[in-house]
């Protein structure tokens, strides 16, 4: 095994990880691992946009106000406010950086960029780069940390645990390369932006999402989960079983999309008073309910009556998209159902992105810091990315002394890695996951999950658990792993509560609802 020294090392090249690169280094020297493929990850496929306030009619009480409803009592409300309060500095970063947002050039428009409105927002105040957001803020982020010259880009390394030590400190990571070879990268402070766990289930809004890898390695070193069972499907995704994942962004009923059921008639009128635009967990359980009354794999989307003009223009890689796949929609309602989408819990955090681990932090989709509470507001989700990375950076621009205790030892195997075994026994856990741990869940479905999980680790133990080190089979372990965390945490909860819908619970218990709160430990040995 190879061993090297670095000074901030970041997991993880999606937005997050990106921004807190740009904003640490010229204090600090950077390693950023950034695995390929590049598309690995959530943040390159976000379409709608990112939430702030920028227009003079709109205000920060509004936004604060709108993602605690959407929260559903579970938000930390100084992590809503810091977030929302950081939103305005975090878009002028960004187009001072370059990324080209949608200008809007009518007559009426009170702001230089269009702002649209998706479910949960009071207002328009999310900003856009047409309907490819997240490739725009990706794709230029990275143009910036490739010329840095205190950021070094890893794509080669793969990590697979983190490095500790006899004091319980945060000391790297143990990576794999390409070639199979190991390496141990020591770093002073270690940064986790490594996404969420939508790949624990079936159908998911990305084409490669990730498992919830980052979580389990940082649980496995000590570090705190919260709020694993709020997992929040996006209401709709383009059903199509032939084709890739693609996500139809909530903008498009933002501006006017229907929502239709059996009958060809709206649906949501009669579920709330906010139809097509009521939070995502609302959306997602009222098209559920019109899939399994009615018997249908999907429901539909209806964006005709906007017109061919107005989709090109406000959506044109979902008119590409769904043209290439033989759908006008401009004539044809686009069909749709709902899938895993983002991860509301993860690794507990404070407001500068530290864990509960001296020396590591993190940031995104893999942090859980209070914002989202129940269920996350719609693009919310990139404006955490910039605040929390921008905070951190400014917490890591003066490193503190590092830990001198002993390094503990990763464990390693000799036996062969089954490729075939390791697609089975992901499949297997997504289907249990899918078919127990979803929109609606209820106390024998989980309890059902429990024993599949328990029975699906014990044979990845039995037959791969010494596979020498291998990226795949490191990810399967923290998969599954996670898997049995995030049933163990919807179990615990005794409630209905936004994303998290048991038909055996009630509504909101009558105690003051709190963050769920897990460890590694309650795993057992």
């Amino acid at each position: 095994m190879t061993e090297s020294h670095h000074d901030v090392l970041i997991i993880g090249g999606g937005a997050a990880g990106l921004a807190m690169a740009l904003e640490v280094a010229g204090q600090r020297s950077v390693t950023l691992l950034q695995p390929r493929p590049d598309a690995r990850g959530a943040s390159r496929w976000a379409q709608g946009g990112i939430a702030a306030v920028l227009s003079p009619s709109d205000d920060a009480e509004a936004h604060v106000a709108d993602t605690l409803v959407a929260g559903d009592g579970l938000c930390d409300e100084a992590a809503v406010r810091f977030t929302v309060e950081q939103g305005p500095a975090a878009i002028e970063w960004l187009l001072s950086l370059g990324v080209p947002f949608t200008a809007d050039t009518t007559p009426e428009a009170d702001y230089p960029y269009h702002l649209t409105r998706e479910g949960g927002h009071s207002a328009r105040r999310v900003i856009h780069a047409d309907d490819a957001t997240g490739r725009a803020v990706i794709e230029t982020l990275e143009q910036h940390v490739e010329h840095h010259p205190d950021i070094r880009i890893r794509h080669e390394l793969s990590a697979l645990e983190l490095i500790g030590d006899t004091a319980g400190h945060c000391r790297g990571a143990y990576c794999i390369d390409e070639s199979g070879r190991a390496h141990a990268l020591l770093a002073r402070d270690t940064v986790l932006a490594t996404g969420g766990a939508s790949g624990l289930y079936r159908h998911t809004t990305s084409p490669c999402p990730a498992s919830g890898e980052g979580m389990m390695m940082a649980a496995e070193l000590g570090a705190e989960l919260m709020n694993l069972e709020f997992q929040q499907f996006h209401p709709t995704c383009l059903h199509d079983p032939e084709g890739s994942p693609f996500l139809i962004s909530e903008a498009v009923r933002g501006e006017g999309g229907h929502l239709l059921g059996a009958n060809g008639e709206r649906f949501m009128l009669d579920v709330d008073p906010r139809a097509e635009l009521a939070p995502r967990d609302i959306v997602a359980r009222a098209i559920d309910a019109e899939m399994q009354h009615n018997g249908l794999d999907h429901v539909w989307l209806d964006v005709r009556h906007l017109g061919e003009a107005t989709l090109r223009h406000h959506f044109p890689t979902i008119h590409a998209h769904c043209a290439s796949r033989g759908l006008d929609i401009s004539q044809t309602p686009i069909p749709v159902v709902p899938a895993a989408h983002y991860s509301c819990g993860g690794i507990g955090t404070d407001l500068r992105g530290a864990t509960t681990v001296p020396h590591l932090h993190a940031i995104g989709e893999v942090a859980c810091t209070g914002l989202h509470g129940a269920n996350r507001m719609a693009s919310n989700s990139l404006l955490e990315c910039l605040a929390f990375a921008r905070g951190c950076a400014h917490h890591l621009a003066r490193s503190t002394p590092p830990s001198t205790a002993p390094l503990l030892t990763p464990t390693s195997g000799a036996h062969p890695v089954d490729a075939a075994l390791i697609g089975e026994l992901r499949a297997a856990m997504r289907d249990i996951m899918s078919a127990r741990v979803a929109i609606v869940r209820d106390d024998p479905g989980l309890a059902a999950a429990e024993r599949a999980l328990s029975e699906l680790n014990q044979q990845f133990v039995r037959d791969l658990g010494h596979t020498v080190a291998d990226a795949d089979v490191s990810s399967l372990r923290h998969a599954l792993r996670l898997a049995r965390l995030t049933v163990a945490s919807a179990r615990a909860r005794r409630e209905s509560r936004g994303l998290h819908h048991n038909r055996d619970c009630p509504l909101h218990a009558e105690t003051p609802p709190a963050p769920s709160r897990i460890t590694a430990s309650a795993l057992g040995r």
